[in-house]
This record gives structure tokens, C-alpha cells and sequence, in this order.
């Protein structure tokens, strides 16, 4: 091993052991409160700038295949994670001000960060999932931070439930890889798989990965535990949604040679996604409070970024992973600014859209979607995704149907067009970033997928414009479909817990007299 892959090895698994350090360190209970923030300030600092350094290193071409191989992906996302961390550090240690237990909190966040920087690095099957499963095992301490909370202790047990089936479906696929390539190593893998194709044996460890990947997601039905943490501190829920739940797509993205060859799992990874984003994206916009919009939001997209990848969009897919966490950090960590602008919003009252912008607003920002590229002289995606987009981001064109100034009109076209350039432009801008990946559209499924976003916009337009012919439907939205009831109503028969917190107090029977 020469000079240049010890720097590599040793910049790769800095931020590892520096952080799994200060997890060590904060349960010693030595250092106090203070003291602890700050030390996991200056670690976590330390930790970032080591993953900075990697970067140069892994286009000099340093690797340890078959152990540690990071890639500019993971580089970026390992960037990404460790500094929301840091930022979510800074923000706990003023929210927990003056709560107990705030040792074994940093313990646990400083053991998360350390778990998701090895998941992001690991090219073995052994590490990868250790890591995975250290990551769902530390975070069941932040989650339960609040033990007389009985939603955040169901929600933890819940996640607990899919956590380790999700490691019984990795341990099987890596074990058929195992014994068909005759290595634990991802790097390995690939290679065979450009050789020699997919085999029967890798076909079903596909299969089992889609299955790990859509638990540790939580794609519908399984996503009751993902709307439930709310009950846990705001910092956590961040972290969450942030940082931890878009692994996913990270390891689905990473497994793209296995999954292009894998047609069974791709198509159950589109449907699953495709209902998970459509039905979602229904309930999120029945649901009043804040921060569980925000939950209903994080499935959706989740179903969507799985959807990209079954459809061979990888590129869009990192780029939407990337997007989504520095928006759901922003969002929960100012959660008490949204609540204020919402009380406004309701002080002014508010305006459906009018019927002619709902009908309209598609096909505008199609239009321009389809414009935008052809001006760019450059064509990133098939022509179906277009659509797709289009039809996602139709709401910015929607209209009040109040009686407003027509310059107010002119000024909230004109802003909704711009976003949707925006956007387009930078999506097409994302495609020359040095992500290393090759995209693999998929036609057939592509055409599944317009069909069902299709569906949601006509049924969100319909939910706008004329709410009273889906009355039935909205109550079924507003239940979430009751998928969750019947989810834990099996775990809690499959794995029985006491989720309530015991009584502190018993009433005292009356003295005779």
C-alpha cells in the first residue's frame, strides 16, 4: 500500500472514528454539558474538513476496493450529512437547553453521523450493512429522547420492526451475491455482473435489496413510524428526514449496475414508489398541521427519488436527494416561522385556484419544460419525463380565483414562470456536475410512471377545483388510506410492546370514616 492510499484510508475513515469517538467519550458522562457541545462543535468541524480532503484524492485515483471505495457521490452526500449535522448540533444544543439526558443524545448523534459516513464508503457487503443497521440502532436513542411520549416510543418500536426485517432481506441478498460471485465485495460484484450478466441468484438478491430499501425508506405501507416521530425533539425529526431516510436512494443508486440488469426488481421498486408518491402527495394535502405536511411531504418525495431510480434517472435522483435534504433541514429547523406565515395566511384568508388555472397550468409548464430544453440545445432526460415534470411542478402556475389587480396577476405569472425555468435549467446544469453516473432510461416504465403522475394531477386539480365530489375520497385521503392502522396493528401482534407510559400516580381509595 503506498503513501497516497494510507492518505486515502486515513481521510476515509477520519470522520468515522472521530465521531464514534465522541459517542464513546459523551457516554463517560466526564465532561460536562457545555463542554460537550462544543467538543462535538470542533469534532464535527474536524470531521468535514477530512471529508473535503478526500475529494482530490479520489480523482488521483486512490481507492481500497473490495473494503473502503468512495466515489463523488458519496463524497458529496458525506459533505452534505456531516454538515447538517454540525448545523443540527448547533440548533440541539440551544433547543435541549436546561432537558436531562443531553449526554446520551450527543452519544447517539455523534454515533448516526459516524454510522452514515461508513454506509457511504463501505464497499463490502459486511460493512455496508453494519452500518446501516448501527445507523437504525442509534437513532432509536433520539427517537425515544422523550420516554413518556407513548406516539414517539410506537413510532421507535414500529421502525424497529422494519429495521431488522430489512436486515433479514440485506443479510439474504448479500449471502446469494456472496455465493454466486464468491466475494463480499460491491467492487467485485460489478465486475462480475459486466462479465457474466445476472443470474438467477443475483436476480433474487435484487429482489431482496428493493425489499430492504423500500422498509428502511418507509414507502407505504410502511411509513406510519416516519408521520409519528413528530413527537420527537424538532433537531431529531430534522436529522431524519434530512439526512437518514435518503440513504435509500443512496444505496439504491449505488446498486445501479445490479438493478438495470434486475427487471422483477425494478418494476416492483417502480411500484412501490409510483403508489407511494401518488398516494402520499394525495394525503399531504388534506393534513393542517405543519409538521406533519412536512412527514406526508418526506414519503412522497421518497417515493419519487425511488421512482427516478427505478426509471433509470439516477442523475436526477442524487440531485433530488441533495435538494430535498437542505429543504427538509430548512423546513423543520424553522418549523416556528412556517407556523407564523400559516396563522397569516389564514388571517387573509385563503383563495382556491380558479378553475382556468387549473386547467391551464399543466400545459404552460410543460410547454416550457419542453422550451427550455430545446433552447438549451441539450436533451437530459426522455421525453416523457418532461411530462412528468410539467405536471409536478403545474402548481406554481395555479392562480386565486379571488378577484385580484390584474398587474397582481401579471406579477404571480411572471414569478411562476421563472421558477419553473429555474428549475428546468437547473436540472439540466445538475447533469454536468462530476456525479460519475450513467443514466438508463427506461421507455416502458417510463410511460407507467406519466400515466400515474397524470392521475395525481387530475385528482389534486380536482381536490382544488370542485372538493365536493371527492368527499368520500378526502376522508380516505385524510386517514391516510388507514395503512398504517393495519401496519401496526400487525406489528403490535407480531412484536407485542408496552408503548404507554406507566401511570406515576394511582388514586388513593377513600379512608372509611
Amino acid at each position: 500500500m503506498d503513501t497516497l492510499q494510507v492518505l486515502y484510508l486515513i481521510c476515509a475513515l477520519a470522520p468515522v472514528i472521530l465521531m464514534a469517538a465522541l459517542a464513546v467519550a459523551a457516554r463517560l458522562n466526564s465532561i460536562s454539558t457545555p463542554r460537550l457541545w462544543r467538543l462535538f462543535q470542533w469534532v464535527s468541524i474536524a470531521a468535514l474538513v477530512s471529508t473535503g480532503l478526500l475529494l482530490p484524492l479520489v480523482s488521483k485515483g486512490a481507492q481500497w476496493p473490495g473494503v473502503i471505495t468512495a466515489t463523488a457521490l458519496s463524497l458529496i452526500i458525506a459533505l452534505l450529512v456531516q454538515l447538517l449535522g454540525t448545523v443540527i448540533g448547533a440548533f440541539s444544543a440551544r433547543y435541549l437547553t436546561g432537558e436531562p439526558g443531553q449526554q446520551r443524545y450527543v452519544s447517539a448523534l455523534a454515533c448516526v453521523l459516524a454510522s452514515v459516513h461508513l454506509l457511504l464508503v463501505a464497499d463490502h457487503w459486511q460493512l455496508l450493512i453494519a452500518a446501516w443497521a448501527s445507523v437504525g440502532i442509534a437513532l432509536q436513542q433520539l427517537l425515544c429522547f422523550y420516554s413518556d411520549r407513548p406516539f414517539a416510543l410506537l413510532a421507535a418500536h414500529k421502525k424497529r420492526i422494519a429495521d431488522r426485517l430489512a436486515d433479514v432481506m440485506l443479510i439474504g441478498a448479500a449471502a446469494l451475491a456472496w455465493i454466486e460471485v464468491g466475494s463480499g465485495s460491491l467492487s467485485a460484484l460489478w465486475l462480475h455482473i459486466a462479465q457474466h450478466g445476472m443470474s438467477l441468484p443475483l436476480q433474487s438478491s435484487a429482489v431482496l435489496l428493493v425489499l430492504a430499501v423500500i422498509l428502511r425508506t418507509a414507502l407505504l405501507p410502511v411509513h406510519g413510524w416516519l408521520i409519528q416521530v413528530m413527537e420527537a425533539p424538532t433537531p431529531v425529526s430534522a436529522l431524519l428526514h434530512a439526512g437518514v431516510v435518503n440513504l435509500g436512494g443512496f444505496v439504491i443508486i449505488r446498486f445501479a449496475p445490479m438493478l438495470e440488469q434486475a427487471t422483477t426488481a425494478r418494476m416492483l421498486l417502480l411500484a412501490f414508489g409510483l403508489a407511494t408518491a401518488v398516494l402520499a402527495g394525495m394525503v399531504m394535502l388534506t393534513r393542517i398541521s405543519i409538521k406533519v405536511r412536512l412527514a406526508w411531504s418526506t414519503v412522497a418525495q421518497m417515493g419519487f427519488m425511488l421512482l427516478e431510480c427505478a426509471l433509470g434517472l439516477y442523475t436526477l435522483a442524487a440531485l433530488h436527494l441533495i435538494g430535498h435534504s437542505l429543504y427538509k433541514a430548512h423546513a423543520f429547523l424553522s418549523a416556528s416561522t412556517a407556523v407564523r406565515q400559516t396563522r397569516a395566511q389564514v388571517l387573509r384568508g385563503a383563495s382556491p385556484p380558479s378553475a382556468t388555472s387549473l386547467v391551464l397550468a399543466p400545459v404552460l409548464t410543460i410547454f416550457t419544460v419542453l422550451l427550455v430544453q430545446t433552447l438549451a440545445g441539450q436533451t437530459s432526460w426522455p421525453w416523457w419525463w418532461s411530462l412528468i415534470l410539467g405536471l409536478a411542478w403545474a402548481p406554481m402556475l395555479w392562480l386565486p380565483a379571488a378577484q385580484t389587480g390584474w398587474s397582481t396577476r401579471a406579477v404571480q405569472i411572471f414569478f411562476g414562470f421563472l421558477m419553473v425555468t429555474g428549475l428546468t435549467l437547473a436540472a439540466t446544469a445538475a447533469h454536468a456536475l462530476p456525479f460519475g453516473l450513467e443514466d438508463a432510461p427506461h421507455r416502458e416504465l417510463g410511460l407507467i410512471a406519466l400515466i400515474g403522475m397524470a392521475a395525481l394531477s387530475f385528482f389534486q386539480a380536482l381536490l382544488q377545483g370542485r372538493p365536493q365530489l371527492l368527499t368520500h375520497w378526502r376522508r380516505w385521503s385524510y386517514a391516510g388510506f388507514y395503512l398504517d392502522e393495519a401496519y401496526t396493528r400487525l406489528a403490535l401482534h407480531i412484536w407485542p410492546t408496552r408503548w404507554m407510559p406507566q401511570a406515576t400516580t394511582q388514586i388513593q381509595p377513600k379512608s372509611a370514616t
